[in-house]
């Protein structure tokens, strides 16, 4: 399992001023870096590709929806255009990037909610738009890992079990599900648990601590979620995702408003510390 890091931890945009971070990243230890796209083009991703190659780091990406119009489970089927657009500039981008793998909450706008449960027909919808970006995935040798996010962030996968059932739904191999442990500290009953029926399935894990600063100074059992891993034959990517204060809109969004962390150096070198470990 390759140990790597998101680079949200410094950056919602990355540059050529954070080539000092990847270089850092490279010294300390770290296999890969998690790229977020949420701006840019894909020149300037084919570019942040050549530095990670120069570097020596391999990479994934990480997405989000933030904006209404662009929607997988609205019932304008506008807005589900817009959100297919969007996913397949996303994998426009990581492909530029050298990237095999876009991530994240692909099935709805954060911080939506109806006030209830998921209905059937979003369910399709969701479903529905992934369907379409899969062939283009698979055509560029991207891979999709659906990441269900706690109900206070979303409403429509919640669980392992649920990004599963969408990704059943969807029935297509570039689509799969991953975990990340902050929300599932949340959600799930019993992470190893969870992590052992996603089966092969799972294509992609964030290591996030409870509190969202370094892994292994929070409440996550990080040791027996590793061991789950190992059981189910995971071999796949160990992602830590931490916030602080360095991007003010992602701190307001993850209500961070404290330092819980000496520095980003300090926390990315600890959190390593717990992969390897």
């Amino acid at each position: 399992m390759r140990a790597g890091i998101n680079l949200l931890l410094w950056t919602g945009h990355v540059t050529a001023a954070q080539r000092p971070v990847l270089e850092l990243l490279k010294r300390i230890g770290y296999d890969l870096v998690e790229i977020p796209v949420m701006t840019g083009s894909v020149g300037h991703y084919a570019e942040v590709g050549r530095w990670l190659d120069e570097v020596g780091l391999a990479r994934s990406t990480s997405m989000a929806f933030t904006d209404p119009a662009a929607d997988p489970i609205s019932a304008d089927p506008t807005a589900r255009d817009a959100a297919l657009e969007q996913l397949k500039w996303q994998v426009d981008c990581a492909q530029a990037l050298g990237a095999t793998k876009v991530v994240g909450p692909m099935f709805q706008v954060l911080g939506q909610s109806s006030g209830a449960g998921p209905t059937e027909e979003e369910r399709h919808r969701a479903a529905d738009v992934l369907a379409e970006v899969a062939p283009h995935a698979e055509q560029a040798g991207i891979a999709l890992a659906i990441e269900p996010l706690n109900r206070f962030e979303c409403y429509l996968c919640n669980t392992l079990q649920s990004a599963t059932e969408l990704t059943r739904q969807v029935d297509h191999p570039a689509v799969g599900v991953m975990i990340d442990t902050f929300h599932a500290h949340i959600e799930e009953k019993d992470t190893p648990t969870a992590i052992r029926a996603a089966g092969r399935d799972l294509m992609h894990v964030h290591i996030s601590e409870s509190d969202r600063s370094t892994p292994g100074a929070g409440q996550i059992d990080f040791a027996s979620i590793l061991r789950a891993l190992r059981d189910s034959g995971y071999r796949g990517d160990l992602m830590v995702e931490a916030f602080g204060r360095s991007v003010p809109e992602l701190a307001a969004a993850t209500r961070i408003w404290r330092d819980m962390f000496d520095s980003e150096e300090q926390l990315a070198r600890d959190a390593l510390r717990v992969l390897r470990g």
